[in-house]
């Protein structure tokens, strides 16, 4: 009797397992998406936004639940069509901020008691607050030469009555990555809330706090006894070629109403510098600074500088790790950061006196990183490539890994999702680069896979083991594919040298490192058919496919998403210009080889793999002319092509029918140059 339950068993078991299934774009979009969430220890209790999309109605919307540190009692806490999000504690600890149509609000812990907190016409968002609450930080975007809130209103009435809609511009940066910049500016406000008044700290300025472009997790921060704030803006008058954003200082008590508070830079680089985070005891302000003007992929060092001394002090200088996030140990004498690591995303610890570092979590992708009160606990985002953010716990040593939040549970639990798994080849002069393969649901060791290749844009950034709501890999796995993804030269998290041998050398040794990965996986997993390989990119990874399209046939079909197809055209439509400097050696006439040597329209005779190529209209950091550009070179070769266009997306493709019309149209276009035998 018992062996025949234990068969039932067995039999109901195997027949549960094959419910699953793979998954499909609208499951992809069901997903629920954590965004930002903070923790009350003391309280044991956690607030987050999730951000829920509605197929049918094209969009999304954003509401606030609460749950206990434990992991139970999880409850929404706002919840309209309004979007609320950005929930946070006070600091102490018994009401809740969060913002909704475009102010700060407020709230008792149950929710009740809701008010506005800020009410500005120009509105207000990310406050951060004194430990007394006595002040707080928060943007707002301005017109520089306005001192009042009448002041903008009166001019966006103007404008938008004046019939004439013309705009006269002087300098570059008039647009950037998908809007039109205008004439606004973000602007650092103090909140004195006894008093109920606010302070433009960047009264008059041009520049935005936080910056335009390159900014850090957190690029204003405020002293826990209110005496000072440090924010991060570029000075710099051209700001299309120039990544120098800086940190700097203000003494809050020399804030005077409509007068520019005396400001001090800390920071010395003539690179980067952003993410500006005082030290719990208001001694110390740690930022991240990289070393290089021009470069946007630079290693970002992590700095402390020391308010009384005016002395700063690199702490990570003698290790190869790029420093995401930011935060402070409560007792002030250590530092929590994040960091690119090969394919994941990794937690350490650093100790300011001695800079010793030690790794807290090192597998997947993890982010968001905060403490507990009594600094024992670290609570942080956690993803990896089967599943999107969930807030996850872990005591400070490392131990204890503990996963908080399900909010996917239901799904999840009926879609079959491999693990990645991670290859090595020997790239150009004999560098190892890894690759991320990821096999198909239900996958049968004895069957052979068409084999879709991505490849990464940036070019520095990477393949990781994460969760991707558009280039997805579970995805592109759904349809019996075996899916590889190298991080070839240029990728981050395998030292600055990786990182930087991109650059100048676009189709060189990147071609080499990611051809080597391909011909290594066809050779040594007999799993993956030969026969039927595909290839896809987006932005550097978009470019890639144009250019292997001129120096190889060994793909049956290629997608060219936002991709750069004319290096020298691409200068003169892009917006951030430092980029194709940095990359090039300078503009097109002081180093026009190089932009010949790499501009894949240069070999267009050579290509004869059918293509598809997807472009926004709203890209304005790879202007849709290149689209343009390559898809009639495609026609005009007669080589086989089709253009899928939005009129209403940017560099991503962002709306949920848009998107459900990307994957479907990437699928037959892959499945109708599928080689069957």
């Amino acid at each position: 009797m018992k062996k025949f339950l234990f068969l039932i068993l067995i039999i109901t078991g195997s027949l549960f397992a094959q419910e699953k299934r793979a998954i499909t774009v609208d499951d992809l979009w069901e997903m629920k998406r954590i965004g930002s969430f903070d923790v009350n220890s003391k309280l044991g209790l956690i607030v987050f936004d999730v951000t829920s999309f509605d197929m049918a109605a094209n969009k999304g919307n954003s509401d606030i639940y609460m749950i206990n540190i434990d992991g139970t009692n999880l409850k929404p806490f706002k919840n309209t069509n309004k979007n609320e999000s950005s929930p946070n504690f006070t600091p102490t600890g018994n009401k809740i901020t969060f913002e909704k149509e475009g102010q700060v609000w407020i709230c008792d812990l149950d929710g009740s008691n809701e008010k506005k907190l800020t009410d500005l016409y120009t509105g207000a968002s990310g406050i951060v607050w004194t430990n007394d609450e006595s002040k707080f930080l928060f943007t707002s975007s301005v017109y520089p030469e306005c001192m009042t809130q009448e002041c903008n209103e009166e001019k966006d009435k103007l404008a938008e009555e004046n019939p004439v809609k013309a705009k006269v511009f002087t300098e570059l940066m008039y647009r950037h990555w998908n809007s039109w910049r205008g004439e606004k500016r973000s602007h650092l406000f103090l909140m004195d809330v006894e008093h109920n008044k606010y302070f433009d700290l960047t009264v008059g300025s041009k520049s935005d706090v936080p910056p335009i472009a390159l900014g850090g997790y957190s690029d204003y921060s405020i002293s826990s006894d209110g005496n000072y704030a440090a924010f991060t803006t570029n000075l710099d008058k051209n700001l299309a070629w120039s990544t120098n954003n800086d940190v700097f200082l203000v003494e809050l008590n020399n804030v005077k109403e409509k007068y520019e508070t005396p400001k001090r830079k800390i920071s010395e680089s003539l690179g980067n510098d952003n993410q500006p985070i005082f030290s719990p005891n208001g001694k110390l302000v740690a930022f991240i600074s990289m070393e290089r003007a021009g470069f946007e992929a630079d290693k970002k060092r992590l700095f402390i500088y020391d308010i009384e001394s005016k002395t700063s002090k690199n702490l990570t200088e003698d290790y190869d790790l790029s420093v995401g996030e930011v935060i402070w140990s409560p007792d002030s004498k250590s530092i929590y950061f994040t960091a690119a690591n090969q394919v994941y995303q990794s937690i350490y610890k650093i100790d300011i006196e001695t800079a010793e570092l030690k790794t807290i979590i090192e597998e997947n992708y993890n982010s968001g990183i905060k403490l507990s009160a009594d600094g024992n606990t670290i609570y942080f985002k956690k993803q990896k490539s089967n599943l999107p953010y969930e807030i996850f716990s872990v005591n400070s040593d490392g131990t204890g890994l503990k996963q908080i939040s399900e909010v996917n549970k239901n799904l999840l639990a009926q879609l079959e999702m491999n693990n990645i798994e991670t290859f090595w080849s020997e790239g150009a002069e004999g560098a190892k680069v890894q690759s991320i393969l990821i096999k198909p649901p239900f996958f049968k060791s004895n069957k052979k896979y068409p084999m879709i290749f991505l490849i990464h844009g940036g070019p520095q950034g990477n393949w990781a083991d994460d969760f991707h709501y558009r280039w997805n890999m579970q995805m592109f796995a759904a349809k019996g594919y075996v899916v590889v993804a190298p991080n070839p030269r240029g990728s981050t998290g395998y030292g600055q040298k990786f990182t930087d041998e991109i650059s100048t050398d676009w189709g060189g040794k990147v071609y080499t490192d990611l051809m080597n990965a391909y011909d290594y996986a066809i050779e040594n997993y007999s799993f993956i058919d030969g026969q039927n390989t595909f290839a896809a990119g987006a932005s550097y990874g978009g470019y890639m496919i144009n250019w292997l399209s001129t120096q190889t046939d060994r793909f049956n079909a290629l997608v060219s998403h936002c991709g750069v197809w004319n290096l020298e055209s691409m200068y003169g439509a892009t917006e951030e210009i430092w980029f194709p400097e940095w990359e090039f050696g300078g503009a097109p006439w002081e180093n026009r080889e190089l932009y010949q040597k790499w501009s894949p329209h240069q070999f267009a005779e050579n290509i004869k793999t059918p293509m598809l190529v997807v472009h926004g209209a709203n890209d304005f950091r790879v202007p849709e002319g290149q689209a343009f550009e390559l898809f009639t070179t495609l026609q005009r070769l007669g080589v086989e092509s089709k253009f899928l266009y939005f009129p209403d997306e940017y560099h991503f493709v962002t709306k949920p029918q848009n998107a459900k019309l990307w994957w479907n149209t990437i699928y037959d276009w892959f499945n109708n140059h599928y080689l069957r035998k």
